[in-house]
């Protein structure tokens, strides 16, 4: 890290609160689409299957008491992938060897 970035991250208490207050809600409070609409925490930490099954439950007991809201039958919550990508690499990259 070069000396610019390390004086303006001593000077920006405010930025680092911020930054961690950004953080912590887009680990453990937002759902991300692109995996099942679980949180990074419950996929990192192995708790998104039971979340699944907890989901699932749910919907079936809401299909249970009012069938008649689900015009196409009961629902199931969403698969939980078994990748996720930001960028997701093309073939070529994933078989090279990681450069630094």
């Amino acid at each position: 890290m070069d000396q610019w970035l390390r004086s303006r991250r001593r000077r920006s208490p405010h930025a680092r609160e911020w930054g961690a207050q950004f953080f912590d809600c887009y680990h453990h409070d937002h759902r991300h689409s692109g995996i099942g609409y679980h949180t990074p925490h419950d996929m990192h930490h192995g708790l998104a299957e039971v979340v699944r099954e907890v989901r699932a439950d749910t919907l079936a007991d809401a299909y249970r008491d009012h069938p008649e809201r689900f015009v196409h039958g009961p629902l199931e919550p969403p698969r939980i992938p078994t990748h996720a990508w930001i960028n997701k690499p093309t073939e070529h990259q994933e078989h090279a060897p990681a450069q630094r």
